[in-house]
């Protein structure tokens, strides 16, 4: 049995001289005259001094600009900070600068298809061919392009094309129902959309034609349509009179071979939108600025996840979540990322881990939702693949417990790195994370990110250590947002981050640092459970579970009620039919009486046969509990963001029958 800051793993001696922190560590001492010893103090270094640190990455990544930035930083206040002032670069030209002609730049494959990869030549002819057709088409600088497309190549080539001439990018998966998508799209007013005629999910092919001519019908500001022929590559028919298809706009790109152009904008011209997961509302459309996310990304990439230049990277994700975004920045760093379409799931519960053995990943991103699957049908990968080629796991998307972290070395590989981090479409990179030259413990997120002040504020806005409190960041980022689209004044930007601690970005999260640095991200603040005055993070009860043989999903929240009461009920999804009796509960309350504290147990323990998730894979905790408090569904929840809209009827039902709690 393992408990919570149990030593996991350490690095070995080549591990650490290998890695991008040993040789940046290096670096400032030879070229900075900055020496740091550990970990620890270039963190300190690095949000203390943050003109310092930020310019030291600049050059040290090499960045590619045709006017340097006068400085790092210009005016520091948050929301507000100046980054790298009068510089003019290209996020895309960053990328493509890297290439290595001849070497893969990606690999992809579909489900049910084998592995392929796009080399760095094919990526940039196809770059420089949409680049010209959108120019040709009328489309230029601000102008917003947006895709409905799978993580394929094509969704690539049609971003870096996009963000190559100033215009830009905003995208989500062909999955998202048409309501879901004009939520997002309508907001942006687009000049020209990217979509697919289908897609192909757990052996099923999905039409969407229909839903795509829908979407398109209801974006009125749309001059043009370029369709690709996915799910049919025969079926030559365009969506409608004066749509394009993808290869007639490739075959119109300029096939005399001119240069690829980059439009140099400024620090913070928009790069793409990005959204949240519209659980309460309308999406917020986010913001984030050319060198922000360029110098981020590459932070991220090498110092806390160390994927050396060459190796192959996989995430599981779509186009619709920032870590597509992420995935698709590993060519920053040099480094290959692997894009699937597809299931998880099919035709197997192994299926990525043959994906993995097949394309020979050196760095596996999971989530802990991902690794309960797996436990559940018993899923060793170990036994079946050659994962051998395999250094790092890295989870993220909810709170990982030791027991989590315990399962892979168990299961997948004892000597490897793994490690959690936490961040968010917000930043479009990290909080906190990896720190490959430290040891892990089980439970915690190793450290702070460098550049990032983060910190457990209390009520009082006062920094508190080995407490729960309020994630918090005190320092400017570059990848904070350069603001909302269409948000006059920055209202809503400011209402979303800055309207509890002036000036200090509020992230939201229940969060826990320890003395050493390690990190706990314990649920969202904004589904309190507060309990005799105390706060409960919703991931303690989930963890007191997570052993439950009975029980297979679980989500608390709790209702303030009048007169200082408060109500906290537990819906339960149990394992092979199982009905909810008197032993069920009596184990569950139990166990988290036992685990952690009579505060812990629940009022009441309901069960349902659906947790409702958003499309990104989180628990609907905020818009249940404000169901529950009689906020009509509509204001309460968008169930287009849903990723199984009917898992929310039983709890509209339950709020109607339950008025008097």
């Amino acid at each position: 049995m393992i408990g919570e800051g149990d030593l996991l793993w350490k690095p070995d001696a080549a591990r650490i001289e290998r890695a991008h922190l040993t040789r940046f560590m290096r670096w400032l001492d030879r070229e900075r005259g900055h020496r740091f010893d550990d970990y620890a103090s270039l963190w300190r270094w690095s949000v203390e001094d943050l003109e310092g640190f930020w310019s030291a990455l600049w050059e040290y990544f090499g960045i590619r600009a045709s006017v340097p930035p006068a400085r790092a930083l210009g005016r520091r206040t948050m929301p507000g900070a100046e980054w790298f002032p009068g510089a003019r670069l290209n996020y895309a030209e960053n990328v493509l600068y890297r290439a290595r002609p001849g070497h893969e730049a990606l690999v992809h494959f579909r489900e049910g298809q084998a592995p392929a990869s796009l080399s760095w030549d094919e990526l940039a002819e196809g770059v420089r061919r949409v680049a010209a057709a959108l120019r040709r088409l009328g489309i230029t600088k601000g102008d917003r392009v947006v895709g409905c497309l799978p993580n394929s190549p094509d969704a690539v080539v049609a971003m870096l094309a996009t963000t190559s001439i100033g215009a830009i990018w905003s995208g989500c998966g062909p999955d998202f129902g048409a309501r879901g998508v004009l939520d997002r799209f309508a907001q942006l007013t687009p000049k020209l959309m990217f979509c697919v005629d289908g897609y192909r999910y757990g052996g099923r092919p999905f039409e969407r034609r229909a839903e795509m001519q829908g979407i398109a019908e209801g974006l009125p500001t749309l001059e043009h349509v370029v369709l690709v022929p996915y799910l049919d590559p025969d079926d030559r028919r365009t969506l409608h009179a004066g749509s394009l298809l993808w290869d007639d706009l490739i075959a119109s790109g300029d096939p005399g071979g001119g240069a690829l152009e980059f439009e140099q904008v400024a620090p913070d011209h928009p790069l793409w939108i990005l959204f949240s997961s519209g659980t309460t509302g309308l999406p917020k459309p986010i913001v984030h600025g050319h060198a922000g996310i360029t110098i981020e990304q590459m932070k991220n990439l090498q110092f806390h996840m160390d994927v050396q230049p060459g190796q192959r990277m996989f995430f599981y994700t779509t186009t619709g979540w920032m870590m597509w975004n992420f995935l698709v920045s590993a060519p920053l760093s040099g480094v290959i990322p692997v894009l699937y379409d597809g299931s998880p799931a099919w035709p197997g519960p192994d299926a990525l881990w043959r994906m993995a053995e097949e394309t020979g990943v050196s760095f596996f991103g999971a989530s802990p939702t991902y690794q309960q699957l797996l436990a559940r049908q018993g899923v060793v990968p170990r036994e079946r693949f050659d994962l051998s080629r395999l250094e790092s796991i890295t989870l993220a998307g909810s709170p990982v417990t030791p027991e989590c972290m315990l399962w892979f070395h168990e299961n997948v590989k004892s000597d490897m790195w793994v490690q959690s981090g936490s961040g968010g479409t917000d930043v479009c990179s990290g909080f906190c994370g990896g720190v490959v030259i430290q040891p892990v413990y089980a439970g915690e997120i190793q450290a702070p990110q460098l550049g990032v002040a983060l910190a457990a504020f209390d009520a009082d806005g006062r920094s508190v250590v080995d407490e729960v409190g309020e994630m918090v960041i005190t320092e400017p980022m570059p990848s904070m947002p350069v603001c909302f689209w269409n948000d006059p004044g920055d209202e809503r930007y400011r209402e979303s981050y800055f309207d509890v601690f002036p000036g200090v970005w509020r992230h939201g999260d229940f969060f826990r640092i320890n003395a050493r640095g390690g990190c706990f991200v314990l649920g969202r603040s904004d589904a309190t459970l507060n309990r005799h005055g105390v706060r409960i993070g919703t991931a303690e009860i989930y963890r007191g579970l997570a052993g439950l043989p009975e029980v297979e999903d679980a989500l608390v929240v709790n209702l303030d009620l009048p007169g200082g009461r408060f109500f906290m009920p537990l819906f339960v999804k149990l394992r092979d039919g199982r009905k909810l009796d008197e032993g069920i509960e009596q184990t569950i309350r139990e166990r988290l009486r036992t685990a952690y504290s009579p505060r812990h147990v629940p009022d009441r323990i309901v069960q349902v046969t659906a947790i409702p998730y958003t499309l990104t894979g989180k628990k609907l905790e905020v818009p249940v509990r404000r169901i529950l408090s009689g906020v009509p569904e509509e204001r309460a929840a968008n169930r287009a963001a849903m990723a199984d809209p009917a898992a929310l009827d039983f709890f509209v039902e339950y709020a109607r029958a339950q008025r008097d709690y």
